[in-house]
């Protein structure tokens, strides 16, 4: 009889093994605290972020998130959220991401440099927003994109030179911005219409090669 009785007790230990588990899984989860830490430093009126629960094994279940078969992020949606604040430098951790797509929002402050480390990204939408700050120069290590629209906000300093060496780079539009110095003109820029670079009062236009430094007056 009491080895029948413990055998309820036997089963709730293990219960609480399991979720000790799951609990030491979610801590160790370097995606799930990055988008934690996005949702942390975004204000949210409409509660798009409301599935974005901390205490689930991995956030592939959250709204707004695609993941693959391995359960890795690669799809961020959240364009016309209404969302303001700031980004975040764990977005940096997302090594599978392709599609990060935080368009007509609020967004304030700068875009962190560790966004250069999304080697898979594949479109980066922040256009309509209020972000400051320059374009990082390591979005040059962004080796697949194909997409970099920056364009409605009030970005500053120089067009990267390190985003001539960018092959796969077809679509890039920065206007509407306070950008300076000289547009580039070779590697993808050699396609890219010059539309995509107006209503920056401060841009002089393409540069002229060993003819004019493209950072004169310019920071």
């Amino acid at each position: 009889m009491a080895r029948w009785c413990s055998l309820p007790a036997l089963l709730l230990l293990l219960l609480l093994v399991v979720l000790v588990a799951a609990s030491t899984t979610v801590s160790g989860n370097s995606e799930g605290d990055a988008l934690y830490a996005l949702r942390r430093s975004f204000n949210d009126p409409d509660n798009v972020l409301q599935s974005w629960d901390p205490s689930l094994v991995n956030p592939c279940t959250w709204f707004h998130v695609t993941c693959d078969q391995d359960n890795h992020v690669t799809r961020l949606d959240l364009g016309n959220s209404k969302l303001s604040g700031h980004l975040v430098p764990e977005l940096g951790k997302l090594e599978r991401l392709q599609y990060l797509e935080l368009y007509k929002n609020s967004i304030q402050g700068p875009i962190p440099a560790e966004i250069g480390n999304l080697k898979n990204l594949i479109s980066l939408d922040l256009y309509n927003n209020n972000i400051t700050g320059n374009i990082p120069t390591t979005l040059g290590k962004l080796k697949s994109i194909v997409f970099l629209r920056l364009n409605d906000n009030h970005l500053t300093g120089r067009i990267p030179r390190e985003l001539v060496g960018i092959s796969s780079l077809k679509v890039l539009d920065v206007s509407n911005n306070n950008l300076c110095g000289t547009i580039p003109t070779t590697g993808p820029f050699e396609r890219i219409p010059l539309s995509n670079f107006e209503n920056n009062p401060r841009l002089e236009g393409p540069e002229l090669m060993g003819l004019a430094s493209y950072d004169t007056n310019c920071s």
